[in-house]
């Protein structure tokens, strides 16, 4: 059996999901999981979880146990949450994860579809992820972003400046190269709402 599919049967059969798979040099296997998320009811916000160091020990010690019987070398395993940068990688990951500040790359640079509004060789952007209906039903997104310069702690704003206007980027994910949630340090947790002009 591949690597990808004993983890992924080990790891969802304990009730996880699994984010990432990544070797490393010097043997290291390195396993990211998630608790799965259930898309909340009409109107209501999700409760946050998070994956604690007993989810992490439990999944090691069940994953040692498979990859010994399925004659996987590795030197060391390591099972950890994904962070605050956790990566998106599935449809999934953007519904959970909507309102929230990205940082995506994309595969090629905006080119001459910038028209003069962002560099034609950008690839990165950060900003808050939106859900965008299409006419047809389906999902779309894009990411809303202002070019204003984050305000620094103690500085006072104008009332009178006017801010960049926000600016919109429409992707598809097979667009992107990479796509994470931004590491935003904040001590009053991770709102999501309003953080775009941090960006």
């Amino acid at each position: 059996m591949a690597l990808q599919e004993i983890v992924e049967q080990t790891v969802a059969g304990l009730g996880y999901d699994l984010v990432e798979i990544e070797r490393s040099a010097g043997g290291l296997l390195r396993i990211t999981i998630d608790l799965p998320w259930v898309a909340p009811a009409q109107g209501q916000q999700a409760p946050e979880q998070f994956v604690n160091v007993e989810d992490c020990e439990k999944v090691t010690r069940q994953l040692q146990f498979a990859l010994e019987v399925d004659g996987v070398e590795y030197k060391r395993l390591e099972v950890s949450s994904p962070g605050i940068d956790r990566p998106l990688r599935h449809e999934q990951d953007f519904e959970r994860f909507a309102g929230h500040v990205i940082d995506i790359t994309l595969k090629a640079p905006m080119g001459l579809a910038a028209n003069g509004q962002v560099s034609a060789n950008r690839k990165k952007f950060r900003g808050t992820l939106e859900r965008v209906p299409g006419a047809d039903g389906s999902t779309g997104w894009q990411i809303v972003w202002s070019d204003a310069p984050a305000v620094k702690p103690g500085q006072k704003v104008s009332k009178k400046r006017v801010p960049p206007p926000l600016q919109a980027l429409g992707f598809a994910l097979d667009e992107l190269r990479d796509a994470r949630l931004a590491p935003i340090v904040s001590f009053k947790g991770r709102g999501g709402q309003g953080q775009a002009d941090e960006a």
